[in-house]
């Protein structure tokens, strides 16, 4: 199991659009995950909070844990309930203990971290028993010193331990080196290159996760100039965005950076992606053909993969024969863009702009009234009836979830997470 790097960002009293930024370049430069955090006691900053998680979660690959006042069970619900992998929870203030344990049976163990001020709590070996038995997940240490007897204790905790720690007194490779350690929670790295961290704490034999080929270079069948084409597409629809060669340099640096390298056979140099444009193309997968003579690159694409400013640079029609190219998904996603265009931009005569208009009870009403024709028709053999009355259902369902944020997206994650 790797060690982790777990950037941290203080929330409150920040903008949100200075925190999902920050949170995006940490998920680019090579992040394990991120802790956002803001342990605000007023109702109102937690909501505003919990809304900038959610929004965050959707932006960025990376697990997320999410620090927050917790006073009851809901508040744990509130906060899981924006996609957040993990919630933290400040011991000191958790009135009610019990909630921990209604968490991991509603959550499972995987979901509690539990933040530790006291340090003597980690030898008490009852204490730390009741946190185990709670289904607490790992605990949470700051500004740990790490003498002999506190690298013996953590190593004989039943739970695994984050530490929290600016690095300004601490070396991360001394923190990370206690078997029980999970990962470092830091902000030092702040508009820094995660990356090369990695492969400096990887020199000192800490295992830790970097781009790594599972085949070298050399195995790769070249063309006449020492390069191999690479086709590169977007990781999450599979659009096909340019091709480019690489040479083995530019193989190299493409694992070390975490940004697509690449060889220019004009210029005869290296050039990385978007260095000048800002277009970056961060690395998700890269795998090899068959006859190991291509590569498939599945990127992020930051802005157009074209010079042209076009996303893809195959936009030029040469010939094409009709065809249904249909895509479940790709279809729901078109229909609620076009509701949620209606509910921005409201359209005179539009049936979904009266639902709008006449508010969430009006709403619900037609959801409920589409399942109980679901029901009906899929009592009935032919099965003609049923489809018109699912997309029905789905249709004002959708107008459901745009009228109360929520997106495919969030949908989709949650049933990754059940999957």
């Amino acid at each position: 199991m790797y060690k982790k790097i777990i950037p941290y960002i203080n929330c409150e009293n920040e903008i949100a659009a200075n925190i999902i930024n920050e949170a995006a370049k940490y998920d680019y430069s090579g992040a394990d995950a991120i802790f956002l955090y803001n342990y605000s006691m007023d109702e109102v900053s937690e909501e505003e909070f919990l809304c900038v998680v959610k929004e965050i979660v959707k932006q960025v690959d990376i697990p997320v844990y999410v620090g927050c006042y917790v006073k009851r069970f809901e508040d744990v619900k509130k906060a899981l309930y924006t996609g957040a992998a993990y919630i933290v929870i400040k011991y000191s203030i958790l009135k009610d203990k019990k909630v921990l344990e209604e968490a991991s049976k509603r959550f499972g163990k995987d979901k509690i971290v539990v933040e530790l001020e006291d340090y003597k709590d980690i030898q008490k070996a009852a204490f730390m028993s009741e946190l185990y038995d709670s289904g607490v997940y790992a605990i949470l240490l700051k500004h740990v010193e790490l003498t002999g007897d506190m690298v013996e204790t953590i190593f004989s905790l039943q739970l695994p331990v984050i530490i929290r720690d600016s690095l300004t007194k601490n070396d991360i490779a001394s923190l990370l080196e206690p078997a029980n350690v999970l990962g470092v929670s830091t902000n030092h790295y702040k508009d820094k290159d995660l990356a090369k961290v990695k492969f400096s704490l990887k020199a000192q034999d800490i295992q830790v996760n970097t781009f790594e080929s599972s085949m070298d270079f050399r195995e790769f069948k070249l063309n006449d100039a020492g390069l191999i084409p690479v086709v590169v597409q977007d990781y999450k629809t599979s659009e096909v965005l340019m091709v480019a060669y690489m040479n083995e340099e530019a193989f190299q640096k493409t694992l070390e950076t975490g940004k697509m390298t690449y060889y220019s056979r004009s210029r005869q140099s290296l050039w990385i992606k978007g260095e000048t444009s800002g277009h970056y193309q961060y690395v998700k997968s890269m795998l090899i053909d068959c006859d190991k003579d291509t590569i498939l690159a599945k990127v992020l694409q930051i802005g157009a993969a074209c010079h042209t400013g076009s996303q893809s640079c195959f936009f030029t029609n040469l010939y094409k024969k009709e065809y249904d190219d249909t895509n479940p998904f790709t279809v729901l996603t078109d229909v609620y863009n076009i509701i949620k265009d209606r509910k921005q931009n409201p359209k005179e005569g539009s049936y979904t702009n009266y639902l709008f208009d006449k508010g969430i009870d009006k709403i619900l009403k037609k959801c409920g009234e589409e399942a109980t024709e679901i029901i009906i028709a899929a009592k009935n053999p032919d099965s003609e009836e049923l489809k018109y009355e699912i997309s029905d259902y789905l249709y004002h369902l959708m107008v459901l979830m745009a009228q109360c944020n929520l997106d495919w997206d969030d949908i989709v994650k949650e049933l990754a997470h059940r999957r």
